[in-house]
């Protein structure tokens, strides 16, 4: 199998890329999305998700590049699907539990089928199953999925071959570059029929050989979708507050891989002391997202480095003392990062601000504008979010 188009992991590439796809963002786009030609031929898709997940690329950025080139309307396909992660986001950003019913489920469908010879070969691409084996062996191998094979690929998994879905999101979540904790739970859990309870992705022959221009056409498919139960999903929270940090001061910058441009419109009145830059103990990462994540962290850290004109210290993964000592050695008493949402990161970060607070220094998670104007509306489905779009994008004077 050859790989797919490389994802060159610095913020460079990702604005020559988005800069190639932004006039093919409207008609080109949404006559030509749903096609998965495959991992080695050029498409209608932007490729953009992994560079949009670690916000090397922010929403922002990529949805105003479209707009320049096309209007609301032409490109509306495209700008929905750049505000489905951040939908997610919002979503799970007010319904926390659920990410942690899925980390609960996951560790104990683990424990369960740890030695289940299906799981394995659903895993190592063996189960006879014409394109879904292709594509289990393109995503461990390239880290990447088309959006259209991810659907595919998850429906079989649950419905065909009868395995858990909280273990195919796993699956995805360590393999997948674009994965974060939103996006890839929930989608799942749609396909699956309980994010929107009724309403389940079935995969079919006549589908996959229509949108791959008949590479594959599997037999043996799940005819019926059956249905799922949960405990019911608890109601909206309201979004987490942020609290200001004293711009007057000088504080530490906190670089994580959840957002790798702080430099665009994240602290533009803070008086930068010094920065630190580190992911996360991921240690379940595939190598093509561990990869990814390496050497897009270190494009970060050189950067901020120049952009910022401050030092630098660069951590793999960062303990408490390493970064109390950095703000230490910085002469500050504030650390400013950009706020994480729902996932490992959010929940590392939580214990970082609890163990810095007990040495009389203060973590403060800074929230963009583009995230508090729309996750609030994440409270229902997708689509009553999305009549919403508009207004918002008016609103931030991009239409």
């Amino acid at each position: 199998m050859k790989p797919s188009p490389r994802f060159p992991a610095t913020r460079e590439d990702a604005l020559d890329r988005l800069d190639h796809f932004a006039p093919h963002a409207g008609h080109a786009y949404a006559t030509g999305r749903n096609t998965d030609f495959g991992p080695d031929q050029p498409g209608a898709v932007s490729r953009l998700s992994p560079y949009l997940r670690y916000r090397l690329l922010t929403e922002e950025e990529v949805v105003a590049a479209v707009l320049d080139r096309h209007s609301l309307a032409a490109a509306e396909k495209y700008v929905q699907e750049v505000l489905w992660r951040t939908y997610w986001k919002g979503w799970l950003e007010m319904r926390p539990s659920v990410w942690t019913r899925f980390l609960g489920a996951r560790d104990r469908w683990r424990e369960a089928l740890a030695d289940d010879a299906g799981l394995a070969d659903a895993q190592g691409g063996r189960t006879g199953i014409d394109g879904f084996d292709h594509w289990a062996r393109e995503l461990v191998e390239t880290g990447y999925l088309h959006n259209h094979a991810r659907m595919w690929f998850a429906s079989i998994w649950i419905f065909t071959l009868r395995l858990p879905w909280e273990l195919g999101a796993d699956f995805f979540l360590r393999h997948l570059i674009d994965a974060d904790a939103a996006s890839n739970t929930l989608s799942w859990r749609w396909v699956a029929g309980l994010q929107t309870p009724g309403k389940s992705y079935l995969a079919t022959r006549e589908n996959i050989a229509r949108f791959t221009n008949g590479r594959f056409a599997p037999q043996g498919l799940a005819t019926q979708a059956f249905d799922l139960s949960e405990e019911p999903v608890p109601p909206a929270l309201p979004l987490p507050p942020v609290e200001p940090f004293d711009a007057a001061g000088p504080a530490l910058l906190l670089v994580t891989h959840e957002d790798m441009v702080p430099e665009i419109q994240l602290i533009p009145t803070a008086r930068i002391a010094g920065a630190v830059v580190t992911g996360a103990k991921q240690t379940l990462w595939g190598k093509a997202a561990g990869d990814f994540v390496e050497r897009a962290l270190s494009d970060t850290a050189s950067r901020v480095r120049a952009q910022m004109g401050c030092d630098v210290a660069p951590y793999p993964q960062i303990t408490a003392d390493q970064l109390i000592a950095s703000a230490q050695f910085a002469g500050v008493r504030q650390v400013l990062t950009a706020y994480a949402p729902v996932g490992p990161m959010a929940d590392n970060l939580a214990q970082l601000g609890r163990d810095l607070k007990a040495a009389g220094i203060t973590l403060y998670p800074v929230r963009r504008t583009w995230d508090t104007d729309f996750w609030p509306h994440a409270t229902k489905g997708f689509f009553p979010f999305k009549e919403k779009i508009p207004a918002i994008l008016q609103q931030r004077r991009m239409i």
